[in-house]
């Protein structure tokens, strides 16, 4: 099975379950995990914070976030794209009384400095009050313009207002553009980042910041269920992957290139260049086609994201010779279509 539906289908390698089965452990809600405590001092120090939480998933470590830096009748600004507000079920809204305030997204991930402006609200008794700007990178595989990202902040800053990344794969965005992720977080009072998709671990997010920040979240994750045990078995999933599998992010954004320059040759396929930047590789076929191929690389051992238009996600799992095959069956299909 060729599986590009996401970089969340990693298997977890031979090595890393290794780690796991040899992992120091004690009870995390006590504070007793050696191994959760060395994870989130490690990803902490890689992200430039002071402190970390180790919590089971990117949704938890956002909704966290969220109830941390605001209160019931506040609101966040945040992408009518982004995940926190699209795709992670209202959480903010269902379990914190927080408002979003979705503004569109441009191409690259970025809100309009415009937009952000005029969409926080007057110190009044009518309006929800303007707490915090939430921004992602990467998104869509594109990478957030760091020049974007300090005017954003600066502009929130000057508002009094406070900033989260969902830095979900910020390790794609910081090894695309080759500079270091705390220089990409730097500028966020909290920044996710998710250990289950491109790094490869089978589960868990850390969510970072200030230490006052953190011993906050750590009463909203344990509201939340968040309170594991001996979880430092899937901590050191997580270290395991911070050591081996964040250089080597090149090669799926190496393989995301090569799979969009041979399947752009496909006359039936349409690809903007422009937008495969990391790992993500947005296939438009001619119209009307897309399920009847969908179902033929699916019936020849080849997952995708279904739709209109086809998301396909490269990760360790997915190697060079797989990425000729699928564009050997795309290419079969058109031959037949």
């Amino acid at each position: 099975m060729i599986d590009l539906r996401s970089d969340t289908v990693t298997q977890p390698s031979a090595a890393m379950r290794q780690a796991m089965a040899t992992a120091e452990v004690g009870d995390d809600v006590w504070g007793d995990d050696p191994t959760v405590a060395q994870l989130e001092a490690l990803i902490a120090a890689k992200v430039g914070k002071a402190a970390g939480l180790f919590v089971p998933s990117g949704t938890q470590s956002n909704l966290v976030a969220l109830l941390t830096h605001c209160q019931r009748g506040d609101e966040y600004l945040v992408g009518q794209e982004a995940h926190l507000y699209r795709y992670e079920g209202g959480g903010g809204a269902a379990f914190g009384g927080i408002q979003p305030q979705p503004l569109p997204v441009a191409a690259d991930g970025s809100l309009a400095l415009d937009h952000l402006r005029s969409a926080i609200k007057p110190l009044d008794f009518h309006f929800a009050r303007t707490r915090l700007l939430c921004l992602e990178n990467t998104m869509h595989g594109r990478v957030l313009p760091q020049g974007y990202v300090q005017d954003a902040c600066a502009l929130a800053d000057a508002q009094g207002l406070a900033k989260h990344l969902d830095g979900a794969r910020l390790f794609n965005a910081a090894v695309k553009q080759n500079v270091a992720a705390a220089a990409l977080a730097a500028p966020f009072d909290s920044v996710s980042i998710c250990l289950s998709k491109g790094l490869g671990a089978p589960v868990g997010s850390v969510l970072c910041g200030s230490m006052d920040f953190i011993q906050q979240a750590k009463r909203w994750r344990k509201m939340l269920g968040g309170g594991m045990r001996q979880s430092g078995i899937l901590a050191a999933a997580g270290i395991y992957a911070l050591e081996h599998n964040v250089e080597r992010l090149v090669e799926d954004h190496a393989n995301a290139a090569f799979l969009a320059r041979e399947l752009a040759a496909i006359a039936q396929v349409s690809i903007d260049m422009a937008s495969v930047q990391t790992n993500m590789v947005f296939v438009t076929p001619t119209p009307g086609s897309a399920d009847a191929l969908t179902r033929h690389l699916k019936a020849r051992g080849i997952l995708v994201d279904p739709g209109a238009t086809l998301r396909l996600v490269t990760h360790l799992d997915v190697s060079r010779e797989d990425i000729a095959a699928v564009v050997r069956e795309v290419r079969a299909f058109y031959d037949n279509y």
